[in-house]
């Protein structure tokens, strides 16, 4: 079979012109990656081999880079983000961080190697203030798009997503207040990473604001632990001693930590201490006592990041045809989290 009518076989399969089969076939932008997947599909259903140098790249995968799973939070965000990128014709790669695992700049070179489309961070290294950020320049060096989620380092061009994490912190302060706490305790992760240092500052805000505590005195109020029910455990129980009869968790898994600390010394949640934790993961809703918390905005985050990683790819492919402005959309676009009260908080105790 002549190549013309090969071409023109495609595009009757495929539905596209043959000027489009002959961008697709030899690796050329501008095609949409929908368009991308039919024509190869075409391929497939006619019995045409695929180009070799489109076999690694015809899936279209994205890969997504995130800390261990044990924390609900990052399942579900995963499970957003893999239903926006399936809708557009993409195929989530889910690239996991365990504890004497790969690193993430492992997992990244094999995504790069195998010729993923885009990279998704999740509460990455790029949350870690003490972190070398050239890695994400080296990245970017080598053409390859990506999108940071939980946290920011002002010194990298790339589309960053975040929960507005200053906001939670007041929101559950204030929520506190209002229920006549005035002892309030913040158990929070590792100093060094960014939505830590965020929550802290709202922390010290809320306070000054709420109850005219300064800086200095809220200091003995924040106990920082590890992102674990043991380390919700750990800093609740340090929390308690310094007297706090509210503690504000820096994730759901810490507060129910926090309420077993208190189950732990004979006491009630919340009839002798109130507990707010954040994130509301899947079936925190269902704990005893359910779990008031401050609801991050899963599926906008999710959503978000797709469509920024897909303005990125878009760029990626617009720099290599002149005539195609460039539209960067680098910088933080920051989601409004939302206060969902529950059972675990309650009026101080007299």
């Amino acid at each position: 079979m002549t190549a013309p009518a090969r071409l023109a076989d495609i595009a009757t399969q495929a539905g596209v012109s043959e000027a489009t089969v002959s961008r697709v076939l030899n690796g050329k932008p501008g095609v949409a990656a929908t368009t991308r997947q039919t024509v190869l599909a075409a391929l497939d259903v006619l019995g045409y081999e695929r180009p070799v140098r489109l076999r690694l790249r015809s899936a279209g995968l994205v890969g997504l880079i995130t800390p261990e799973l044990d924390n609900p939070i990052f399942p579900a965000l995963a499970q957003v983000i893999g239903q926006a990128l399936t809708r557009q014709g993409y195929t989530p790669v889910l690239a996991t961080q365990t504890p004497g695992g790969s690193t993430e700049d492992e997992l990244t070179e094999m995504l790069v190697d195998r010729g993923v489309s885009g990279i998704i961070f999740v509460s990455g290294l790029h949350a870690d203030t003490t972190a070398d950020m050239q890695r994400y320049d080296r990245l970017r060096a080598k053409g390859v798009p990506f999108v940071l989620v939980d946290g920011f380092a002002p010194g990298v061009h790339a589309p960053f997503i975040s929960a507005d994490d200053r906001s939670a912190v007041r929101l559950a302060v204030t929520h506190l207040v209002s229920l006549g706490h005035t002892r309030i305790g913040l158990a929070v992760g590792p100093r060094r990473f960014v939505p830590v240092l965020r929550k802290i500052e709202g922390f010290h805000l809320a306070l000054q604001e709420q109850l005219d505590i300064g800086p200095q005195a809220a200091q003995e109020l924040i106990q920082h632990s590890l992102y674990t029910l043991e380390g919700g455990q750990a800093a609740t129980s340090t929390l308690m001693d310094r007297g706090c009869t509210a503690v504000v968790c820096a994730s759901d898994m810490m507060a129910l930590g926090a309420i077993r600390a208190a189950r732990h010394r004979g006491l009630e949640v919340p009839d002798d201490i109130s507990v707010v934790g954040f994130d509301d993961s899947p079936l925190i809703a269902f704990t005893d006592p359910p779990l008031t918390t401050v609801r991050k905005p899963v599926t906008a985050m999710g959503q978000a990041t797709v469509r920024a990683l897909l303005e990125e790819i878009g760029d990626s492919h617009s720099a290599s045809a002149p005539n195609r402005p460039r539209a960067p959309v680098h910088g933080e676009f920051v989601f409004l989290p939302e206060l969902v009260v529950r059972g675990s908080t309650a009026s101080a105790a007299r």
